[in-house]
């Protein structure tokens, strides 16, 4: 019986941290249709960065900016077709387009496929939307959270460890409670 449950929960761990191990890939081999900073309208697609050197020389973020503060925001036309169609990029403060414009590209052609600006982030919420003017325009929208705490990121991030201890528990209390740990404590007494 002990070995049987030590069998299963080893057996549990192995299957667990292969599941798990995937999780921490970086993303440079992403495929843009995962990527969760792309995103598409019909067949064309952008990606934002946003870069904050004063904090992080090389450190890229997407939608969650770690602090208030100047970001570099960039937008990569990914599909060659939108090099040749006006770009605008708007920043405004709030989860709708209607609130105060914090940053704004105006509409241009961008041949070298990659918008860029900067804007000052105080902390709170942003929406960022990029603009093709085609017929019809097509519209890339982002919520930028700035020096904020997502809390459903870190209930997501705690799930497994939680679930592990959650089994570790259950089978400690298992084997302490089978005849074999008792009559192996009944002999030493």
């Amino acid at each position: 019986m002990l070995r049987q449950s030590i069998r299963s929960a080893v057996t549990f761990f192995a299957v667990l941290g292969m599941f798990y191990t995937g999780m921490a890939l970086g993303h440079e081999n992403i495929n843009p249709e995962n990527d969760i900073c792309v995103r598409k309208a019909g067949e064309n697609m952008v990606r934002l960065s946003a870069y904050q050197p004063q904090n992080n020389l090389f450190g890229e973020t997407c939608e969650e900016i770690p602090a208030a503060g100047e970001t570099y925001l960039v937008v990569d036309l990914l599909d060659p077709v939108m090099r040749d169609i006006p770009v605008s990029l708007k920043v405004f403060r709030g989860a709708v387009n209607e609130g105060e414009t914090v940053a704004q590209v105006n509409a241009g052609y961008h041949p070298d496929g990659v918008i860029s600006g900067v804007g000052m982030l105080d902390k709170g919420l942003y929406s960022l939307v990029v603009t093709a003017e085609s017929v019809p325009p097509m519209n890339y929208h982002y919520q930028l959270r700035v020096d904020m705490v997502d809390y459903g990121k870190i209930a997501r991030a705690w799930t497994g460890p939680v679930i592990v201890l959650l089994f570790l528990f259950w089978l400690v209390y298992h084997f302490l409670q089978s005849r074999r740990w008792r009559a192996m404590l009944d002999h030493y007494r």
